[in-house]
């Protein structure tokens, strides 16, 4: 019998937008278990708080649809991501790409993970044309300045990034 095969998708997540709910529900029919690591990284100076991010992720994996939300967890990580991979037992780390300009960085991460661990793969999703545009960054500046990011997140992200920056 083969083994399990897990995967881990990473990222900050702050907030999760549409673009990494489709890669999440992408990933999760790829293998048996999807492991989404929320990175603890306070130099990028998050709008949510580690746990609140666990939190806004696991309720939007109820709302994929596609019946794999049973074989996903969503843990908060702080660290290498090799290291994490190992803790999980992990042997694939999906990463999702943008734009061109995604690829150098994901090609010199994935080079330096190789190199520290040969027998985890990367494996990168490319976004999905509706999505493909999308960044956390710009989804938080856009709702900063109160425009509307309905198109870019759930209604329930943008109902708790309404909250948190506008009270």
């Amino acid at each position: 019998m083969a083994s399990e095969k897990i995967g881990i998708y990473p990222g900050t997540f702050d907030p999760i937008t549409n673009g990494h709910a489709d890669i999440i529900g992408r990933a999760a029919r790829l293998l048996d278990k999807l492991v989404v690591g929320v990175a603890i990284n306070p130099g990028k100076g998050p709008i949510f708080t580690i746990d609140e991010r666990v939190e806004l992720v696991r309720e939007e994996i109820k709302y994929l649809g596609n019946a794999a939300d049973d074989r996903i967890e969503v843990r908060p990580f702080a660290g290498l991501l090799i290291d994490f991979a190992r803790d999980v037992d992990a042997t694939v780390i999906i990463r999702g790409l943008r734009a061109v300009s995604d690829f150098d960085y994901e090609f010199q991460m994935a080079s330096m993970n190789a190199k520290m661990a040969e027998d985890i793969e990367t494996v990168c999703l490319m976004a999905s044309d509706k999505y493909h545009f999308i960044a956390s960054s710009l989804v938080k500046e856009i709702a900063r300045l109160d425009g509307d990011i309905t198109q870019f997140v759930s209604p329930r992200v943008a109902e708790r990034l309404e909250e948190r920056l506008h009270g």
